[in-house]
């Protein structure tokens, strides 16, 4: 079988954004016959589109900006109805990130409008699957998922730094190793039914 394809769809206005996609692609290379693509979607070329089209995964990243995903990628969604009204991403899997200044900053709005995008597009959802951290008096903010998001990857970056948080990096390498192992499966489960 060829190797998985994920694409990893997003904009960061800031660095900080691309600091979580580029530990997001790391964590889907870490697994083994896993071809990854970041794509940037505030300029998007014929090549790019034909990346998304073929990836087996999407995984869609954005700062939030008042309360949800960031212009760019709002224009990036609307131009992706030409997907939609041929069904053409139907059937992949898809997840979601986001990073803010805040602790929560609604973040999970992001992730929400992540969710319902790709099941516009029929997509299949591939949560973050980590319980929360540092959420007891033993844990800190050394743990992974320390945000306690469940339905994507959520990050939080002060303002005045161009830094992430260590945590929310590893937090991210979790999301992109889980989309590339569940796609693999999703691939297999495919094959096996021809």
């Amino acid at each position: 079988m060829s190797d998985t394809t994920i694409a990893i769809a997003s904009y960061s206005g800031y660095g900080h954004t691309a600091q979580i996609a580029a530990a997001v692609a790391d964590g889907a290379h870490s697994v083994s016959g896993t071809q990854v693509h970041r794509v940037d979607v505030a300029s998007l070329s014929d090549a790019d589109w034909e990346v998304l089209d073929c990836a087996d995964a999407i995984i869609f990243g954005s700062p939030t900006y008042m309360g949800t995903a960031s212009g760019a990628f709002h224009a990036f969604a609307e131009a992706t109805s030409k997907r939609w009204m041929t069904r053409a991403w139907s059937d992949k899997l898809a997840a979601g990130f986001t990073n803010s200044g805040s602790m929560s900053g609604d973040k999970m709005h992001t992730l929400q409008y992540f969710a319902v995008l790709a099941a516009q597009h029929g997509m299949l959802w591939v949560s973050l699957g980590l319980l929360p951290g540092w959420n007891t008096t033993t844990s800190g903010p050394e743990d992974d998922n320390r945000l306690g998001f469940y339905l994507g990857a959520g990050a939080q970056s002060f303002n005045d730094t161009a830094a992430v948080h260590d945590a929310d990096l590893s937090t991210a390498r979790h999301l992109g190793r889980r989309v590339a192992e569940q796609t693999r499966i999703h691939r297999d489960g495919l094959a096996a039914r021809r």
